[in-house]
């Protein structure tokens, strides 16, 4: 049975060595099972006829069927075409060739009857279709139509042949040959509960669908079978995981409570103190923590980092706070710095501008654990960082590491693997966040700190440029200061976009009396930290950048963000920059500037940004308008090449596949049971061919 699956395509009739060499190289299509599980990207109802004389422009693709009455050769050179006249009982349309001439035009028989498919086209009174599919009439396509399925290619298979209907006949072929083969891979008693049709069922239904409702039943099918397999094996990596990695206890929470009564500066929201329950929960377990904790911009993630680092030092261990840039590294220390001098804890930081000397400090007192805190950049990873007791690593904006990163901040204790605490600001959809970390627990802050007021977003064209300036003005007169971000560095000659010279530029034009920084990606670090600096100081009042503020400074002073070419970014993106400003108590403001031209989905970014600030429902939206793989980047994960499933629009059934997964986990972890056999055997065949994600994060 393996053996028929794991078959290379090369010996499928009509596929041989150079179209098996094309199909690995553009859609990744090795063998039978490879060819089976490319589904159709989208489907053509070829279930209906139209008479001619019931064409318009508004149908999208419309099946004719009649005779070619004549056809002739056009115009010369580029512009050359083919014309055929096609004819029914209600009237007459032209079918169009403007390549492929010759090939058509032998095949092409005036006086035969044909069923043709395409876009039709208006021109004057008259109707064409253009490139049209044609196929020989027959008893069986005239007396039945079909749903028929289109599936995605490359230009380059297109161009040597291999269209959409070859790959569906090469499907065709093998299912005819595997339908004996096709075994179930779900229990009876989940097939039953969710109304599941059969695997050989949804098999042939998705690729030749006898009804929309056959489609349907088989899209359910193949999609819950996707995301329950995903969940069983990340849910399993978090038993494995909890089972052979035992965590330092976190028994001690005496600093915790010096802090709380004597130097915290304000009150914490509900959600704060949920979520360091939640984490204290897991700290005294005696199970090694993975916990993933989401917080919109200006949450107060920091502050529940520093408890938690508290409950560390209070239990004998020291603590290190890893973030992805230099700046970032700098803020945290500054911030917790403040905190742990009055608590009298030794505090550290190391990064790639740490000097020598300093170093030889720091190493000395990590290994002797009299230096309770290191915060650090990817420095920390290095192997001369040495800790006496390191029991808990906190790491920021996590999706800007590596595995392999994290992986060695577990291996810097010999004694016990640390807890890891993954802190992230971009907001991240529950169905996305059970899928890519679905082995993590995750903790939400979805609350501000009090006295914290929205940011106002509004929304300009590129015509009211003078009205926005006067604005900045006004705010830089109140002691304000402004953000300016461009999306590109260099003009493109492709896109109409603003150059980040030729705005720094135009605003020194606008604002002549003001000081202004410029902040890009291809600056060097030190001259971008010069920049920075200035900026956080105050000795510029504004800075103009690309993203590279994305994730990065916090100045409180900073109170007006303007995003050029708004339309030009994605949500999150938008809604990560906007996270800059806002900082202090004073009133805040995003300004979106556009031009007219917005595409519909520009639209829905726009006025997603202007209506709400809450992070999670921009995720949602975000994640239906872009898919997963373009979120945080993720499609390095590997956990989302999904071949179905959509979790923009799954979310409920991904929802009943984790419920399934833990429920079948729970009374059999080890999948010994008769009625798990299939899960068991199915587990076993994936095993050998699926990567392995690992056991962090």
């Amino acid at each position: 049975m393996a053996t028929f699956f794991t078959t290379s395509i090369e010996y499928l009739k009509g596929v041989g060595p150079q179209r098996a060499a094309l199909l690995n190289k553009e859609l990744k299509i090795f063998t039978y099972a490879d060819l089976i599980q490319h589904y159709p990207l989208r489907y053509e109802d070829r279930t209906k006829f139209y008479e001619i004389k019931e064409l318009s422009e508004e149908l999208q693709y419309v099946q004719v069927k009649g005779k070619v009455v004549s056809k002739e050769l056009v115009g010369t050179g580029f512009k050359k075409r083919l014309v055929a006249y096609f004819k029914d009982a209600s009237g007459e349309i032209e079918l169009v060739w403007f390549q492929g001439i010759k090939w058509i035009d032998e095949k092409l028989k005036s006086g035969q009857e044909y069923v043709v498919f395409g876009k039709p086209n208006r021109f004057g009174s008259k109707f064409s279709i253009a490139h049209p599919e044609l196929e020989l009439l027959t008893l069986n396509n005239e007396k039945e139509g079909s749903i028929y399925p289109v599936y995605p290619l490359t230009e380059k298979l297109r161009s040597r042949h291999l269209d959409s209907k070859t790959v569906s006949k090469l499907i065709r072929d093998v299912l005819t040959v595997a339908q004996e083969k096709i075994r179930e891979t779900l229990p009876v008693d989940v097939l039953q509960k969710f109304h599941l049709v059969s695997k050989k069922e949804a098999l042939l239904n998705i690729h030749f669908p006898k009804s929309y409702e056959h489609l349907a039943q088989a899209q359910k099918r193949l999609k819950f079978e996707e995301l329950f397999y995903i969940q069983l094996k990340l849910l399993k990596l978090k038993i494995v995981r909890e089972e052979k990695f035992k965590g330092h206890v976190f028994k001690d929470a005496s600093l915790v409570t010096t802090f709380y009564n004597n130097h915290l500066p304000f009150e914490l929201t509900e959600a704060q103190k949920r979520v360091i329950k939640e984490i204290y929960a897991d700290l005294r377990s005696g199970k090694q923590m993975n916990r993933l904790l989401q917080g919109d911009v200006g949450s107060g993630k920091t502050i529940v980092a520093f408890i938690c680092i508290l409950l560390g030092i209070s239990s004998g261990a020291q603590c290190a706070l890893m973030a992805p840039t230099e700046i970032l590294a700098q803020q945290h220390y500054n911030n917790l710095k403040r905190y742990a001098e009055k608590m009298q804890i030794s505090i550290g930081i190391l990064t790639g501008s740490t000097k020598k000397s300093e170093r030889r400090v720091l190493h000395e007192g990590l290994q002797t654990g009299e230096l309770k805190i290191l915060i650090g950049t990817h420095a920390l990873l290095e192997e001369e960082v040495q800790f006496k007791n390191l029991a808990l690593a906190i790491i920021d904006e996590q999706h800007r590491f590596g595995v392999a990163q994290r992986s060695k901040l577990w291996n810097k204790n010999f004694s016990v693997v640390p807890h890891v605490l993954v802190m992230t600001a971009t907001p991240i959809p529950r169905t996305l966040a059970m899928t890519l970390y679905g082995d993590l627990d995750v903790s939400v802050i979805d609350q501000l700190p009090k006295g914290r007021k929205p940011i106002k977003t509004i929304h300009q064209f590129d015509s009211h440029r003078l009205k926005v300036n006067q604005f900045l003005r006004d705010q830089m007169t109140s002691g304000r200061q402004v953000y300016i971000v461009y999306p590109l560095i260099e003009e493109s000659e492709k896109l109409d976009l603003k150059d980040l010279m030729d705005g720094y530029e135009s605003v020194c034009r606008a604002f002549p009396d003001v000081a202004v920084s410029i902040v890009h990606g291809k600056m060097k670090p030190e001259a971008k930290d010069f920049e920075m600096k200035r900026f956080v100081k105050g000795e510029t009042q504004i800075m103009v950048a690309t993203t590279v503020i994305e994730v990065g400074v916090d100045v409180p002073n900073a109170s007006v963000m303007v995003i050029e070419n708004a339309e030009r970014f994605g949500l999150s993106q938008l809604h990560q920059l906007r996270g800059r400003v806002g900082r202090g108590a004073e009133q805040s403001y995003c300004i979106l500037m556009t031009n007219y031209k917005l595409s519909s989905e520009a639209k829905v970014r726009i006025e997603t940004m202007v209506r709400t600030n809450n992070g999670f429902e921009i995720a949602e939206t975000d994640l239906k308008l872009r898919g997963p793989g373009d979120l945080l980047g993720t499609q390095q994960s590997g956990v989302l090449d999904l071949l179905i499933a959509d979790l923009g629009k799954d979310g409920q059934l991904l929802q009943r596949a984790r419920e399934t997964a833990i429920e079948v986990l729970k009374n059999d972890p080890d999948l010994t049971s008769s009625k798990n056999k299939v899960i068991y055997t199915q587990v076993e065949s994936m095993r050998s061919n699926i990567m392995n994600w690992s056991r962090i994060s």
